[in-house]
């Protein structure tokens, strides 16, 4: 997968598209990505115990990582991510628009 945990994402997408979030979580098995303050949605929940509140509760829901495009950190535009091998022989996520080396 081409996008990780604290990317920073654009939502190309869906009922949040043009949204801006960092990645909390990814979930490479169902190829999504969970998205602070993104794709809110409510959940009706019943009290479990002392544990958990009853009512009507706001939350994040996971979204489809093809509804997604990784930011570049240099350009500050969304963009297509490629792979180079560096000097030391690690790979890296590149760029596709402006060639850099995303963090």
């Amino acid at each position: 997968m081409s996008i990780r945990k604290e990317d920073t994402v654009l939502v190309i997408a869906g009922k949040d598209k043009g949204k801006r979030g960092k990645v909390r979580r990814v979930l490479p098995k169902e190829s999504k990505v969970l998205i602070h303050g993104i794709n809110i949605v409510k959940r009706h929940t019943k009290p479990r115990g002392m544990a958990r509140q009853a009512g009507i509760i706001e939350q994040e829901a996971p979204i489809h990582i093809s509804n997604v495009a990784l930011v570049c950190t240099k350009c500050n535009q969304p963009t297509r991510v490629g792979y180079r091998v560096l000097g030391d022989g690690t790979k890296a996520r590149v760029c596709k628009r402006c060639g850099e080396v995303i963090g």
